[in-house]
Formats: C-alpha cells, structure tokens, sequence
C-alpha cells in the first residue's frame, strides 16, 4: 500500500495536520547541503576578511533564526518550541559544508526546520560573498537524519545516492 500524503484531505485540500493525539517526544532531524566556491572565495571566507564581515558567523546567525521561523515561511508547518539549533560550517575542498542540528521535545518532528536553517545558512554565505564571486552553487540539500516520533530513526543514504544499475563499489 502507497502512503499518503498527510498535507492533503480527503478531498483533496491542502490542510495541517492534526497533532494533538501524538505524546510529546524527544525528535532530532539533521539536514545538510552545500556551498560550492572557488578557492580564492573559500579563502577569503576563511580568513575573516570579507567585506560584509564574519560570513561564518551571520551564516549561523541566519540559520538559527530560520529554523524559528520556519512555521512563517512554510504554510503547513506547526510553530515549535524549539530546544536546540547547531549550526556547523566546515570547509572543504570546493567550498563550505553546512550542517543543521535542531532538537524538539514535541509532537511532531523537526525536520523541515532543520532544511530550512541549512537553506538560508546557505544563502546567506551567498549574500556574504558575491560581490566576489556570482558563480556559487548551493546544492544538495537534504535531510541526513531524523530521531523520534512514530516513524522511528531514519539515516539518509550516503550522497549522491546510487544510480539505478550502477556498481556502488566503482564509487
């Protein structure tokens, strides 16, 4: 049997979804993505010497404060009482590795907070940095973890996720 969409009635209308029978748990979600940047940008990220500032830190900033306001920006979702946000930011080769942590005791999960907090924490390493460099690719946003609630522990696959027929051990 398919699942169904939960943001959707019987009659086919957009519609929040009733959580009121659900205990209050203990729920995790972790999303990740990317900043792709030339090393010449990454390094001047890195060396705090960007002319808008610390764009590490307003990175941060701006993802903690989405996933808060992720109920004002996504129509369905419920306002949370949020427990805990970390926003990680590592460099890597190519560019920045953003990861969002944030952690509820509730009725429904955080996962869209968690997407919402890498989405902007992303943009606005993008704001932070183009008067230097327009051609910064944000990309793979996803959920990589989600604890808690009734459907129990989910882990993304490892990214990108195999082709249909590909050998994964060639990867």
């Amino acid at each position: 049997m398919a699942k169904a969409l939960t943001h959707i009635d019987r009659g086919g209308a957009a519609r929040m979804v009733d959580v009121s029978p659900k205990p209050a748990t203990e729920r995790v979600a972790v999303a990740a993505g990317f900043v792709r940047m030339s090393a010449a940008t990454l390094d001047l990220v890195l060396s705090g010497n960007a002319k808008k500032g610390d764009v590490l830190g307003a990175a941060r900033i701006a993802g903690i404060m989405a996933a808060k306001k992720t109920h004002e920006l996504i129509p369905l979702c419920h306002p949370l009482a949020i427990s805990n946000v970390e926003i990680d930011i590592a460099p890597e080769r190519d560019g920045l590795a953003v990861r969002a942590t944030v952690k509820v005791t509730g009725q429904t999960g955080v996962e869209m907070e968690a997407l919402t907090a890498v989405s902007i924490a992303c943009l606005t390493v993008y704001d932070m940095v183009k008067a230097v460099e327009r051609d910064i690719a944000i990309e793979a946003i996803r959920l990589v973890e989600k604890r808690g609630g009734k459907s129990g522990h989910y882990r993304a696959p490892p990214y990108p996720p195999a082709q249909a027929g590909e050998d994964k051990r060639k990867r």
